[in-house]
Order: C-alpha cells, then sequence, then structure tokens
C-alpha cells in the first residue's frame, strides 16, 4: 500500500523534470537534465532484504542520510545506488509526509546546484532545459 499518493505528482512538478521508466531495472526515474534525482522501484524477490517493498529512491546528502536512516526504520541506504548519497523510503512506511517531501525537496536541489547557472536560470524561466547541461 502506497501511503504517499501524492509522490508521483510532487515529484514531476519540480521545474524541468522528466520521469521516464527504465524497462532494464524496473524503475519510473526522475531526472533533471539528464540527472537522476529520484527514483521509484520494487525489488525483485531476491532482494529479500526489502521483502518486495516499493519504494523512493531519493539523492541526500551524505550526513543527512545517516540521520534520516536513524531516525527512521523506513529508510534504508539507496538501493543500487552509492549508499552514502542516496536513501531508499518504503512507501508502505511511517515516514512523515512532511520529512518525504523535504528529502525529495533536497534531492531535487542537489542536482539543481551543480548545475551551469544559465540553465538554473533556464528552469526557473520555465524555459525547456538540456539534457546535456
Amino acid at each position: 500500500m502506497n501511503h504517499y499518493p501524492w509522490l508521483d505528482e510532487y515529484l514531476k512538478s519540480k521545474p524541468g523534470t522528466v520521469k521516464d521508466f527504465k524497462p532494464e531495472w524496473g524503475w519510473f526515474r526522475y531526472m533533471l537534465c539528464g540527472k537522476q534525482f529520484a527514483a521509484v522501484c520494487t525489488p525483485d524477490p531476491e532482494h529479500a532484504l526489502h521483502k518486495g517493498r516499493t519504494m523512493v529512491i531519493l539523492k541526500c546528502d551524505p550526513q543527512l542520510a545517516e540521520l534520516y536512516r536513524a531516525q527512521f526504520a523506513d529508510v534504508v541506504p539507496g538501493f543500487y545506488c552509492n549508499k552514502q548519497h542516496w536513501n531508499s523510503v518504503y512507501l508502505d512506511g511511517a515516514v512523515p509526509e512532511d520529512t518525504l517531501r523535504s528529502m525529495c525537496d533536497m534531492a531535487y536541489d542537489l542536482i539543481l546546484h551543480k548545475l551551469p547557472k544559465k540553465v538554473q536560470q533556464q528552469i526557473a524561466d520555465g524555459a525547456p532545459a538540456g539534457e546535456d547541461a
């Protein structure tokens, strides 16, 4: 059961975001200028640790990543991602909505602020930003 029915629309509402599906991975990815900031997937049964639970994987500041994991049982190291820079949040879990929204905002901002200033301005102005930024 997805306790966060707003999540997909919230991620897609971020300026410049493109959602796609990576069939080889079975992931829905949320990208900004070709750089992933979030993904939603359900690990295959061979990943017994996750017990088939659907999750959102979010880019995260490394220091905060550890804090979130310590505070919430439903936040674990990023599935199939750099465990230092990514967290996974189980969508059937109990992470407060405002916390998950903040985590989504951080994931997006981490990518946005690494883009060239010109591209950031294009995104802010609502112009399409190229994937080669």
